[in-house]
């Protein structure tokens, strides 16, 4: 039997699993065979996501957290290990966006609010590097780990209104190349770091800004759908298989890449 894309019993943490991408992902991992463990802020909406998922018959249980507390994604961690021995997966989708980090059309640069820049610094790219430095530790003493964190096309080229984001996701970019050689140098070739960058998918954070309250495209909804090839936005599914490879065996060659699911946005230049 191949068992190349086997991830039975793969311990798989995921920050900011309640979000529409997370909770989608989390229940295809689970019903797959992963041992889903999902880290979010918010309790009821993830105890009814793993309630969801148990249902359906895959294994997944909610942890309260917050990735900008180190002792509490410890705890976390130290709870995962106890329960289940290992951490074999850490998908970092914790992030967000902050009205104040946004420069709309009828303002400029000078109205950035930078407190709120920073927050989406630190809830992006910080909220990447604390779980990862703390998941990494189980990872290094198993030998063996993936880490997958969550970049975006804004890390590609500049997206306008987006400034703070577009500068977290670029960071966490840099940050995966980066973590991906210190890995592979000092705890050998076990230990796996890639990325993974979607297009445009309808979420919570942006459905006020790429449709209209009937369901029709605003204008930077038709943008969007002009700059990509096959026409049309993410369904959260098509970001399955990807992370599913680089969960897995298939890709114990692969590390410091970040992965496109975009539907062709990112080559498309007319």
């Amino acid at each position: 039997m191949n068992t190349l894309f086997d991830i039975k019993d793969n311990v798989t943490v995921i920050t900011g699993g309640t979000g529409v991408l997370g909770r989608t992902i989390a229940k295809y991992l689970a019903l797959e065979g992963a041992k889903v463990i999902i880290l979010g802020r918010k309790e009821d909406v993830g105890n009814a996501i793993a309630a969801d998922i148990k249902a359906a018959g895959g294994e997944c249980e909610f942890m309260k957290t917050d990735v900008m507390d180190a002792a509490l994604v410890q705890a976390n961690c130290d709870a995962i290990v106890a329960k289940y021995g290992r951490v074999d997966t850490l998908l970092n989708a914790a992030g967000g966006n902050m009205p104040g980090a946004v420069i709309p059309p009828d303002k400029n640069f000078f109205d950035l609010d930078t407190n709120q820049f920073q927050s989406v610094l630190n809830l992006n790219l910080t909220g990447t590097v604390i779980p990862t430095q703390i998941f990494l530790k189980p990872m290094v003493a198993q030998g063996k780990g993936s880490i997958i964190n969550f970049s975006s096309m804004a890390a590609f080229r500049p997206i306008t209104r987006v400034c703070g984001y577009a500068a977290a996701k670029a960071g966490i970019s840099n940050f995966t190349a980066y973590m991906a050689t210190e890995c592979a140098k000092k705890f050998g070739e076990g230990i796996r770091v890639n990325a993974i960058a979607p297009g445009f998918f309808i979420t919570e954070q942006n459905r006020s800004l790429l449709t209209n309250p009937d369901g029709s495209y605003t204008q930077r909804g038709k943008d969007v759908i002009h700059q990509t090839p096959y026409g049309r936005m993410g369904d959260p599914e098509e970001l399955c298989g990807t992370i599913h490879y680089l969960m897995s065996d298939a890709s114990k060659f692969v590390t410091g890449t970040v992965a496109v699911v975009d539907g062709g946005f990112n080559v498309f230049a007319m």
